[in-house]
């Protein structure tokens, strides 16, 4: 057998929640990068959409010409 100290649940509790606490201030800084490229993202989705959208109803309008003799 080995002199190696037992491992107590409150040595697991306390690696752990030291574990958890690097994660989430991992997490803080990524979300909010995160958040705002999906916000740049919806934003030119929705302009190539409306330039898209623009250019297809000009296609199809038709155009009068109304000539005076």
């Amino acid at each position: 057998m080995s002199n190696a100290p037992k491992i107590t649940r409150d040595d697991l509790e306390s690696k752990f929640r030291a574990l958890q606490a690097d994660i989430q201030s991992r997490t803080l800084g990524k979300k909010e990068s995160i958040m705002s490229t999906l916000a740049i993202g919806g934003v030119v989705v929705m302009v190539v959409s409306y330039l898209f959208g623009r250019r297809r109803g000009r296609k199809r309008a038709g155009r009068v010409e109304i000539r005076r003799f």
